[in-house]
């Protein structure tokens, strides 16, 4: 080996010892006429290093120094550094590489650099103890659910890239079949075909740390390409492939933080719109929603009076912060996501209300709120009337605007949501109802009769799993018997026929003997951003995308020559203008 330690691994124990170390050139310095010190960082950390003043070598420099270890004179010991009671002197020099001056900083002060800046000299961003860490900790995530699975019996089995368009969801990336001019393939959204057919091939317990693309529009915990563990289990149910999932998550995290997180809780679908007004809630806050339509079952203010939902919640000490100009803000933002209006109500000293609805509130209903919320002298009621999923949506997102802490900070609170609804909404132009997950989705035993007649509430056996508010993956239980699946596919306009064009390879295997099956798939990205302590999955992964999809490092997509296109069988249309 060209180094005998890594730079951040000597301590005190190695005094006396000859040792070489490699690495980069973190910061030099004048120590006298005759001597400088050389701070050589790698990996795992900074070693102080004495060399020759005539040494030329400058920041980032790659050298290997070979020298003893010694003790730092006294008063000179560093407890920053985890060496930073020892030092390499009579040390000989060798350059490796030299280096231009780097763009922006290699430490912390990197971090108020343009992001762009980073994104397109990525190979020395990743140089930062920052971007160190945040790899490593995706690595020991990966490593422990790798582990987490084969402890269960799971079998690693790697799925096509290549495969077929399918009705996932989401926009898909294409791409053009030389052989097959005309034709394309799709990237996978997910393995979700692939792993059931596993199933009916015997596999029992599958499992993928798969890589999946969605053309969608980018985010904090959003990219194109993403990594997933996928797997899906044989003869189970739903509890089954919950307690599985649940060890590789807690494995991961307990590798990460050294604490192994509490048992999972547990929320249906229904609870957690109610309670939070989202199917990701974040339980790390109270400002759950208050129930105040019996309340008013009877009032005379309009408002009100037609809504079929009113809930309301209570923003502790909230009165004093919002002013006018805020209150009229947050209307407006309520009304961005959906509602009619919003009411305000400041509580004053004698528990009656500061606002410009309080008139056409009876006493008995001023009396019944401040009772519901228990309210109190100070505090900020926000009140919204409509249907009940907008009543319960709106209130979520303003819960979230006004008491949500950054999505990385403590203490973790994994959810399990649960029993969400087959269909959600209507399609515009077709009438028909939207599957709420994908359209293989088994119906909850109980609800199965309802299909035909009241399809809008049968509940699935879907769930999802939720970390700090958000969603880090979801699954279900499948749909493995063939009349089922038609059933479910009339009601989402899918006829026979079509259904045999569509899914035909995915559903003629069914004949042939399918077992009971579900699954579940999370993002890794997602989980190991939060683990690192990041609100932006782009902390997480080596060489990330910006919002617009541009990669600044390599410009991709970039254009692609004539000649290639014409072998693919594709032309380019000008722009629209």
């Amino acid at each position: 080996m060209m180094r005998t330690l890594r730079c951040g691994e000597l301590r005190t124990e190695h005094v006396g010892q000859t040792v070489t170390v490699c690495g980069w050139v973190n910061k030099r310095r004048e120590h006298g006429e005759h001597l400088a010190f050389v701070d050589l960082r790698d990996h795992s950390g900074v070693v102080q290093c004495v060399v020759d003043n005539t040494v030329d070598v400058r920041s980032e420099y790659v050298l290997a120094i070979t020298g003893t270890v010694r003790l730092r004179p006294e008063g000179t010991t560093n407890p920053e550094l985890s060496t930073g009671e020892v030092e390499i002197h009579e040390a000989t020099v060798e350059i490796l590489s030299a280096a231009e001056p780097p763009v922006f900083p290699m430490d912390e002060r990197a971090d108020g650099v343009d992001e762009m800046v980073r994104l397109k000299h990525r190979y020395l961003d990743l140089r930062r103890a920052r971007m160190q860490r945040n790899l490593r900790v995706r690595s020991q995530v990966n490593r422990s659910i790798r582990e987490a699975m084969y402890a269960q019996d799971f079998v690693e089995v790697e799925t096509p890239l290549l495969m077929p368009s399918t009705p996932e969801g989401a926009r898909e990336f294409i791409v053009p079949a030389r052989q097959r001019p005309g034709s394309f393939y799709a990237l996978p959204q997910s393995p979700q075909l692939y792993k059931q057919l596993l199933m009916v091939g015997g596999l029992d317990r599958y499992f993928q740390i798969a890589r999946c693309l969605r053309d969608e529009d980018l985010r904090a915990d959003r990219q194109y390409e993403f990594t997933q563990l996928d797997m899906e289990m044989s003869f189970v149910d739903v509890d089954d492939v919950l307690d599985a999932v649940e060890v590789a998550v807690l494995d991961a995290a307990e590798a990460v933080t050294g604490v192994r997180p509490d048992e999972v809780a547990r929320m249906t679908w229904h609870d957690a719109m109610e309670r939070f007004g989202s199917d990701k809630p974040d339980l790390r806050f109270g400002m759950e929603l208050v129930e105040l339509t019996p309340i008013f079952a009877d009032t005379g203010f309009k408002a009100f009076s037609t809504a079929g939902s009113i809930k309301g919640i209570k923003v502790d000490g909230g009165a004093a912060d919002y002013g006018r100009n805020k209150l009229d803000n947050l209307t407006d933002e309520a009304k961005s996501f959906g509602a009619k209006g919003m009411v305000w109500l400041k509580v004053e000293a004698d528990l009656t209300f500061n606002s410009p609805v309080a008139k056409f509130l009876s006493e008995d209903e001023s009396r019944a709120i401040v009772s519901a919320f228990d309210a109190a002298e100070g505090d900020l009621i926000l009140i919204i009337a409509d249907e009940w999923s907008t009543t319960c949506e709106v209130l979520g997102e303003l819960r979230n605007r006004i008491g949500r802490p950054p999505v990385s900070e403590g203490p973790y609170k994994y959810l399990w949501v649960t029993d969400f609804p087959l269909f959600v909404g209507v399609d515009a132009q077709t009438g028909q109802p939207r599957p709420g997950h994908h359209p293989f989705c088994h119906p909850h035993p109980d609800d199965i009769d309802k299909i035909a007649d009241d399809p809008m509430s049968v509940r699935a056996l879907a769930y999802d799993l939720v970390l700090n508010g958000w969603e880090l993956g979801s699954g279900s239980i499948r749909i493995h018997d063939a009349d089922l699946q038609r059933q479910v596919f009339a009601h989402l306009g899918i006829s026979d026929e079509e259904a045999d064009a569509r899914f035909g390879f995915f559903l003629n295997p069914f004949r042939y003997g399918a077992p009971p099956h579900g699954g579940f798939a999370f993002g890794i990205d997602r989980l190991a951003a939060i683990l690192a302590g990041e609100d932006n999955i782009r902390e997480i992964i080596a060489f990330p995308k910006p919002q617009s999809g541009l990669d600044p490092m390599t410009l991709a997509p970039n254009e692609v020559d004539d000649r290639h296109l014409d072998e693919l069988g594709i032309r380019v249309l000008p722009p629209a203008t």
